[in-house]
């Protein structure tokens, strides 16, 4: 998987970030929550543990509008009675002042 870096001249195309993505998205649906991410100079691995909490976010900011998707998991051991499947959170667009 690659990272993405921040929009501007040099920002990857469209069908880019989509690629990027998917190659995220096929990395997390494995077997085996092994994830790699491409930082240019350097490859970083990661585990991702199986239950992750996802937020995505909007910001509309005159012309600009910016999407995170964020992904947050712990890496301390879950005891099995807790092991229940978290829910996707989102938050509304907000418009930057």
């Amino acid at each position: 998987m690659t990272a993405g870096g921040a929009g501007g001249p040099g920002s990857p195309p469209r069908r880019e970030a989509a690629r990027r993505l998917a190659a995220l998205a096929e990395a997390l649906a494995a077997d085996g929550g092994r994830v790699e991410v491409d930082l240019g100079a350097t490859r970083l691995k990661l585990h991702v543990a199986d239950q992750v909490r996802c937020e995505i976010e909007v910001e509309i900011d005159g012309d600009e509008i910016e999407l995170e998707l964020e992904l947050k998991w712990s890496t301390a051991p879950v005891p099995v009675e807790h092991a229940a499947e978290g829910p996707v959170k989102t938050k509304p667009a907000r418009r930057k002042p």
